[in-house]
């Protein structure tokens, strides 16, 4: 993938650095002007649009020369130049990546559009304000500004700014399978505005949008014709690999291996040509898969192996991860077990690097939005300082000997020192109880202790998995409100039970629910807790089940099975933290659940022999399990009596 949604950085590079080019290459000519004897208000308009001139190839330049402009506006009260002066710092801020001091200078570069009455540069610091908030993963706050821009460059019937909107707002949904819907209905706003102002950059970029959103929608028809229209509008262009590259991966799914030998081939030409690496190496790794897919495993592995030439060098971890797993596959297949475990370990290896990298950014979202409000307290705490400094001065002149009225200044300092000091404590609070409703409670201790949270292998452990028979039934006789409070009525009654036995909750998918005893803390009498908690599950949801028949109500009803043995845990996610588990203990616990009955717990023989003293126990003999073979079953029948 180039860029995911290209269009939240041409907000960046487009719209906002579209006046570069008449400066582009000038800036020995602008350093001359300056040197020349001309009024303040001229030199300030050079000093931005040298600034500007620095963007790309030295942010720190452009901070310091923006930095100039701004104190001179101020001094010549030039209301205008202080707000682009402003502007240019928070996108130098941005692009050194000091996204804090980001947002307070364009939050005070705002507070100056306004004043002056220039509602455009308002919703143009909104969009690159929402920017850096959903740089930093907060979504949230980066979707309310987004909203504030698009609403204002709608009453100013600005179509670039309402384009960067729409884009930006796709961007934000697209972020979530559950709003996959509403990311295309801005996207495709977006992209018949991009056809009205005929802009090819801008049309490729939202056409590429859709075709990849669509992609993973599985609408491959609909997808191929935006990455067509994306392709032949990046045509000449360093993006067309970017549509070409999508457009391979369609015809792979759809089993056409010649047509995506062929755009993945044309892909890599063109950036192999343009030398941009990003490019080459995902066509390489397009080309891999095509030839996996289609059963020249010798031709894939040559690939996989090209791409890491290209990836390794520039540490692309995304596109090594895919590689190395593309190996690790492809030489099993060849019964090259020896390579085969190679490229596993290498994969575990990246797995590791890209969950530090996902882990670091999720903290960084939290810490980002705890030490943004502390420094602009610092700065509230010191602007307040200065004008108390003024009253005084003034209040000394009328009275100087008042000690009342510098007591009084004193104790107010003082009052708003320890209420902002009680703010930035409770916020720091909260950021730590949000990691710890996220993770367990010694996971998250790991996290803050060492910025990272280790994989670890526990020899044995409980697995449950309940599933609802019925389910597609109820879920037709009930509206979709109705439908999820049943779910939540449901998962919320065993949260309370399986809490009750200090089990740990990993995931629910869909009408599943999985939890596991004996971590992330090892516990002795994790078998017996965890078919303890099945027991009252399957006694919830039978009580349920009655109480609906009586109200005329659809309900579901319970398969649960149960097995144990040695899981590797550990923190895994993109776009969210989730605790998780793996090994074939996982795989045969779902086959437990799975190979049940309704309203029973299904346990397997390494279960059984554990908890067969404490529980009655009905062997079913060997029952056979999807992919597992004949398995040892048994069906809990309740406690055995003290």
């Amino acid at each position: 993938m180039y860029k995911t949604f290209r269009l939240i950085f041409l907000c960046w590079s487009f719209f906002l650095f579209n006046n570069l080019r008449a400066f582009a290459g000038d800036i020995d000519s602008l350093k001359r002007i300056l040197s020349t004897n001309i009024n303040d208000s001229i030199r300030v308009t050079i000093l931005n649009a040298l600034s500007k001139a620095y963007f790309n190839d030295n942010p720190d330049t452009s901070v310091i020369i923006a930095s100039e402009a701004k104190t001179l506006a101020e001094q010549i009260n030039y209301q205008s130049g202080l707000a682009l002066a402003l502007k240019n710092m928070g996108i130098g801020y941005y692009l050194q990546g000091k996204y804090k001091d980001a947002v307070i200078t364009e939050q005070q570069a705002i507070d100056v559009y306004k004043s002056i009455g220039d509602k455009r540069g308002v919703a143009n610091m909104l969009n690159n304000q929402g920017a850096v908030y959903f740089n930093q993963g907060d979504d949230a706050k980066a979707f309310e500004l987004y909203l504030q821009s698009l609403k204002m460059s709608e009453e100013l019937n600005d179509t670039i700014r309402i384009l960067t909107s729409l884009t930006n707002i796709g961007g934000v949904y697209s972020n979530k399978t559950a709003t996959y819907k509403k990311a295309i209905d801005y996207f495709l706003r977006a992209y018949k505005l991009s056809l009205a102002i005929k802009d090819d950059y801008s049309i490729g970029t939202s056409a590429g949008n859709l075709g990849e959103l669509y992609y993973k929608m599985n609408d491959d028809s609909t997808a191929l014709y935006y990455l067509n229209q994306s392709a032949r509008a990046y045509e000449g262009t360093e993006n067309k690999p970017y549509a070409l590259n999508y457009i391979g991966r369609v015809y792979t799914r759809q089993k056409e291996y010649d047509a995506a030998i062929k755009m993945h081939t044309e892909a890599y030409d063109i950036s192999k040509k343009l030398d941009t690496r990003l490019d080459m190496t995902q066509s390489l790794l397009g080309l891999a898969q095509v030839y996996e897919a289609r059963g020249d495993v010798a031709k894939a592995i040559e690939m996989y192996k090209q791409s890491l030439e290209v990836a390794v060098p520039l540490n692309y971890v995304s596109e090594m991860k895919d590689a190395y797993s593309g190996l690790s596959i492809a030489y099993s297949k060849n019964q090259d077990f020896s390579n085969a475990f190679k490229y596993q370990n290498l994969l575990l290896a990246i797995k590791d690097t890209i969950y530090n990298i996902n882990t670091d950014k999720k903290l960084g979202t939290l810490q980002f939005t705890f030490d943004l409000e502390k420094k602009e307290s610092q700065i509230n705490l010191l602007n307040k300082d200065k004008e108390l400094q003024q009253k005084e001065i003034q209040r000394q002149k009328l009275v100087r000997n008042s000690f009342i009225g510098g007591f009084a200044i004193v104790l107010l300092f003082a009052v708003v020192f320890f209420a902002q000091r009680n703010r930035i404590s409770k916020e720091k609070k909260r950021s730590e109880e949000l990691l710890l409703n996220i993770l367990p409670a010694e996971t998250a201790e790991e996290l803050k202790l060492t910025g990272t949270a280790q994989t670890k292998s526990f020899d044995l452990v409980s697995v449950l998995f309940t599933d609802f028979k019925n389910f597609t039934l109820a879920s037709e006789k009930l509206t979709p409100e109705e439908l999820v409070a049943e779910i939540n009525h449901c998962y919320s009654a065993f949260d309370r039970i399986i809490s009750k036995y200090n089990i740990e909750k990993i995931k629910t998918i869909g009408d599943s629910y999985m939890c596991a005893a004996g971590l992330p803390v090892p516990s002795q009498t994790h078998a017996s807790d965890i078919v303890s908690a099945g027991l009252e599950m399957v006694q919830f949801i039978e009580e349920n089940k009655t109480e609906r028949i009586a109200n005329g109500q659809p309900y579901f009803e319970l398969r649960l099975g149960i097995h144990t043995g040695p899981v590797v845990a550990g923190i895994v996610g993109i776009k969210k933290f989730a605790y998780d588990i793996w090994g074939d203990t996982v795989n045969t616990a779902s086959r437990m659940e799975s190979s049940g009955e309704v309203g029973k717990v299904n346990i397997s023989e390494t279960t059984y022999e554990i908890v067969k003293d404490t529980f009655i126990c009905t062997h079913r003999g060997k029952i056979q399990a999807k992919n597992k073979g004949m398995i040892e079953m048994y069906f809990v029948e309740g406690k055995k009596s003290a």
